[in-house]
């Protein structure tokens, strides 16, 4: 093997260990102040975002319901319509749903309890209905509806205008800090790669790819490995060398901890499915949290990510096989989590940066809208029910901001991330630092988690 460069290892390592170059911030996790209260019982929040904007459409449908049914749905679908024979049927109370025939393993959960479903969230700015929208004020609106970037950045961050510089889930964690104060690995763990979500303004996240960490150690020879450690500590009086130099330390140091202490777990019984690019990311993330308590950590952060679902044409084709892998994941690591002593004390969540229309795209397409329903899976969820409201899908109608049934959230995102930063320990009163405009509704727990 050729001994590659110093440059592209840097370009490595800082690919595995992200933003590492603010985490001598760890060593003082004890000497600052946190606004939470000391605990020590674990938990942890895994987000799945569905990249591209999930049809949420097809993904939930009503059956029969008391303000619609399956024929409304499927005049609205058109071509895209689930044929009703096919969904696999959800209660609600007196309502029944379908979910889509890919989620049999979110079918089973939502029916033993483990699994809700939150209908019609998105980002907003305060609550808003179909003649506020219409009334084109754009400081009521979020900025660049529609776009996946600038939506995908306000998921992410909390933040309905601009695009922000740190995400709901990095400031959650540093109003946590005081909970992993002997932390000797960062709180926040991208699988795929660290976007907004996972950055905080004092703490900064690892990404820990299914494929491991890239190390010194990945060098060809002991001898080129101490000629780059030499290299690392060789004070030049040059300050941004010099703190290069640490980022790549510090992340070396982090890589090979947690390498070492995973290499001599025990291995997890549980299966995960073959050929899954989001199970092989949740196992990985189930083997972290098996190594939690020599990692110091007591509140941990997951990201991972699922792509393919901008689906403006083949959508049925395209989207069938991704929820199949969600679904099937989605089990495999709670199962996991069964095995590991921890199911309660786990949440995963979806999200994904919008919706989609109700009516077609062409024939077998739809394009991009608003607001879209999630799942909540976890032993502490108050499963087998719906929170937020249900739309009425009619093209037109008071649910649509427009003709095509881009659905108005009647749930926010601030909403929805206050209820799991609270089950994780922050105070309602340091909510406002995590979602700014989380004041602007009337709710700040939706009642999903004990």
């Amino acid at each position: 093997m050729l001994i590659r460069s110093r440059r592209e290892f840097l370009k490595d390592t800082l690919r595995s260990v992200t933003a590492l170059g603010a985490l001598g911030s760890m060593a003082k996790f004890g000497e600052m102040n946190a606004l939470a209260a000391t605990g020590s019982g674990y938990q942890a929040l895994v987000c799945v975002f569905l990249l591209g904007g999930n049809d949420g459409h097809n993904t939930v449908v009503p059956l029969t319901t008391a303000q619609q049914n399956y024929s409304l749905y499927a005049q609205g679908r058109g071509g895209l319509a689930i044929p009703q024979g096919s969904l696999l049927p959800i209660a609600n109370g007196s309502d029944t749903y379908g979910l889509h025939p890919s989620l049999v393993e979110i079918h089973g959960l939502y029916n033993q309890g483990k699994a809700a479903v939150l209908a019609n969230v998105g980002m907003l700015v305060q609550p808003i209905t179909r003649a506020v929208y219409l009334t084109n004020n754009s400081a009521l609106i979020p900025s660049a509806l529609f776009s996946h970037s600038d939506q995908s950045n306000q998921w992410q961050t909390g933040i309905p205008s601009g695009t922000g510089n740190s995400g709901w889930g990095g400031r959650i964690t540093d109003l946590l800090q005081s909970q992993n104060s002997g932390a000797i690995f960062p709180p926040v763990t991208a699988t795929d790669s660290c976007q907004l979500f996972c950055t905080g303004v004092e703490t900064f996240p690892a990404t820990v790819p299914p494929t491991g960490m890239a190390t010194l150690n990945l060098l060809s020879s002991a001898s080129a490995n101490a000629g780059m450690q030499q290299l690392l500590t060789f004070d030049n009086g040059m300050q941004l060398v010099q703190a290069a130099n640490g980022i790549m330390t510090r992340g070396n140091n982090y890589a090979n901890t947690l390498t070492g202490l995973l290499g001599s777990a025990p291995a997890l019984q549980t299966q995960f499915p073959a050929g899954n690019p989001l199970a092989a990311q949740l196992q990985t993330v189930a083997k972290v949290m098996g190594v939690r308590s020599q990692l110091g950590l007591t509140r941990q952060i997951f990201f991972c990510l699922l792509d393919g679902f901008d689906t403006h044409s083949l959508q049925v084709e395209t989207q069938t096989p991704l929820l199949q892998q969600l679904s099937q994941a989605v089990l495999a690591f709670y199962q996991a989590t069964q095995e590991l002593g921890i199911d309660g004390s786990v949440t995963t969540f979806t999200a994904s940066e919008f919706g989609r229309t109700l009516t077609p795209s062409g024939a077998d397409g739809s394009d991009h809208a608003w607001g879209n329903h999630h799942f909540i899976i976890g032993t502490g969820v108050k499963g087998g029910q719906f929170y937020g409201n249900f739309p009425l899908l009619v093209p037109g109608g008071s649910s649509d901001a427009g003709t095509r049934g881009v659905l108005l959230p009647t749930t926010a995102v601030d909403q929805y991330g206050a209820t799991l930063a609270q089950w994780f320990g922050v105070p309602p009163g340091s909510l406002p630092t995590v979602f700014p405009n989380v004041g602007n509704f009337a709710s700040n727990n939706l009642g999903f988690l004990g």
